[in-house]
């Protein structure tokens, strides 16, 4: 594989501390467009870059023709803080022979906005792939769904894994049943050695429960940071459970079950309520691929991890998400899971802000009275809540006293607030408000203690 040539390259976002967690942070901007705007190889790694093949299906229809069209695994490295093998990936670097009749190109509007969904996630405890560059590229693009011609990119990704669900499927299709082995041999010593079994058909089915738990865990962090990722289809779902590849995005300004991201989901296949039955229907799917490696019976019971770590992990991510520490009584914790998750639904109150205004449980009462928000917490609605509230403590290890939380409002980023970031780019070339939010993101992140910890 070889990347397009393209006739600019213009940095627009350099991922600094995730550089300094692979070693790249020494490179100067020049280099640094070298290996990620022309794609000179990086030392120690792969001398040419590798365009996979997976299969998947997409809202539910299956799809054997599809595979990295427009990206491809650039480069390998090591985490400098765990020692975790790191895939650098591409978006918008060109057609491969995946490509079909696109052109392998990425818009620039698209390449801004992963970077700011990845690092909005990121801020809010949410396991996802990183946006570690961006570079413009000078070309002028034709788009259906946006003011054509448009600006173009290359973005490069810093993720955990190139391997999905997709990735299976290709090979249970073909009824490869060797290379499927080979397959989760693989991907099991690279990524997860402690899934390791002898029997081959222990081994697939301890593989399947703790791909179960990894994405049972991504869909309740989504489901906790309000997000809807768009497009669950199974070539979307990688198998150490790590959210990416950000196409039709969107945050829900409330509780919404039925809020939906794509425009072309008519139906509502992944809106915002159904992404754990749609993350459970794509885990299915790679159950069916294992079937040849193992049997129904093993394999069913690795399935029915799925729920209850859903459960737990929701209930995770709501805690962390309020700063409050796991309560030794279990019921209690449920108690305020469902009592706030239903205030949320039925009262419409602004999503992000009353995790903002509860944010250390009723340690922050006075500031949540202080509220845009405080009408909806004066009623019956909120009643149970602030009763559930009283039987948990906060984390120690949160700062209520950070700046962050001297503020009226969260940092947020509803669609409304991304278009308005994109204008000023698309009519002027003006990044403020861009680099603007972006630091307000690290400061939120900073207020949550999830900015990235130093190599």
């Amino acid at each position: 594989m070889a990347a397009a040539r393209f006739p600019a390259h213009i940095l627009r976002h350099r991922n600094r501390p995730w550089a300094a967690r692979v070693g790249l942070d020494s490179l100067t901007d020049e280099e640094w467009i070298a290996h990620f705007g022309r794609f000179v190889p990086l030392p120690g790694s792969f001398p040419e870059p590798l365009a996979l093949r997976y299969h998947g299906h997409q809202f539910r229809s299956y799809n054997p023709e599809i595979g990295d069209g427009r990206g491809f695994l650039f480069a390998q490295l090591h985490d400098l803080a765990d020692g975790r093998l790191l895939d650098l990936g591409t978006k918008g670097s060109g057609r491969t022979p995946w490509s079909r009749t696109a052109d392998g190109r990425l818009t620039l509007k698209g390449g801004v906005r992963e970077v700011l969904a990845t690092t909005m996630l990121e801020a809010l405890g949410v396991e996802t792939s990183k946006s570690f560059s961006l570079v413009e590229t000078g070309e002028a693009l034709v788009r259906g769904d946006e003011p054509s011609p448009t600006r173009s990119a290359v973005l490069v990704r810093l993720s955990h894994s190139h391997i999905r669900i997709g990735t299976f499927q290709r090979f249970r299709a073909y009824d490869d049943t060797a290379n499927l082995l080979r397959l989760l041999d693989h991907t099991i010593a690279t990524y997860r050695p402690e899934a390791w079994r002898d029997d081959p058909a222990d081994r697939a089915a301890t593989f399947l429960a703790d791909v179960c738990r990894r994405v049972a865990r991504m869909g309740a962090q989504w489901m906790a940071a309000g997000f809807v990722h768009g497009v669950l289809n199974t070539d979307n779902i990688n198998v150490t459970g790590e959210s990416f590849d950000y196409g039709p995005w969107r945050f829900a300004p409330v509780n919404d079950p039925g809020f939906t991201a794509a425009y072309f989901d008519e139906y509502g296949l992944y809106a915002f309520g159904r992404q754990p039955e749609a993350l459970g229907w794509n885990l299915a799917r790679l159950a069916e691929c294992l079937l040849p490696l193992s049997d129904e019976a093993r394999l069913g019971a690795a399935m029915d991890v799925y729920g209850p770590a859903l459960q737990d992990a929701f209930a995770d991510a709501i805690l962390r998400r309020l700063g409050l520490a796991r309560p030794d009584d279990e019921a209690a914790m449920h108690a305020l899971v469902g009592a706030f998750w239903a205030f949320l639904q039925t009262s419409r109150a602004p999503f992000e802000q009353v995790f903002f205004d509860w944010y250390g449980g009723l340690a922050s009462r006075d500031r949540a009275a202080r509220s845009p928000a405080a009408a909806h917490y004066a009623g019956e609605g909120f009643a149970r809540v602030r009763q559930a509230l009283a039987a948990l403590s906060p984390d120690p290890a949160i700062r209520l006293d950070h700046p962050y939380f001297a503020r009226a409002t969260p940092c947020t980023m509803l669609i409304d607030e991304v278009e308005a970031l994109w204008a000023p780019i698309a009519e002027g070339d003006d990044w403020s408000a861009y680099h603007a939010k972006l630091a307000a993101i690290d400061t939120m992140a900073e207020a949550y203690g999830t900015r990235p910890a130093a190599p």
